[in-house]
């Protein structure tokens, strides 16, 4: 720990204010400057997370009720073919139809990720 020196020196002015003040004001005004810009940051990410909620969930049951068409879509394919070929045989190509055009999804999209890299 340093010692205060025996001789203190001219006193200071009246509009110098000791150094460690200074300091502490100036760490104190940083602190207030980095939680308003976390505050500032904070505000935005919220208004950009309630900007997409509703299209979120808008797309989301989009999704579901697609889901559903497929399978009615399925379930249709499969029951036209019953009549013609009987119920199992229907149902089993039916799935490899679709299964077939899964796989060409898969391919084609794994083509383009291997084209953007």
């Amino acid at each position: 720990m340093l010692k205060p020196p025996n001789d203190p020196g001219p006193p200071p002015a009246d509009n110098e204010r000791p150094i460690g003040e200074l300091v502490h004001e100036l760490i104190e005004d940083g602190k207030a400057y980095a939680r308003a810009e976390l505050g500032v940051v904070k505000a935005v990410a919220w208004a950009r997370i309630n900007a997409f909620k509703l299209p979120a969930i808008l797309f989301g049951a989009a999704f579901v009720l697609l889901l559903a068409a497929i399978g009615a879509l399925a379930y249709g394919v499969a029951a036209g073919l019953a009549t013609l070929i009987g119920p199992l045989a229907g149902g089993v190509i039916a799935c490899l139809l679709f299964a077939a055009v899964a796989g060409a999804l898969v391919w084609v999209g794994v083509k383009k990720v291997r084209e953007e890299m």
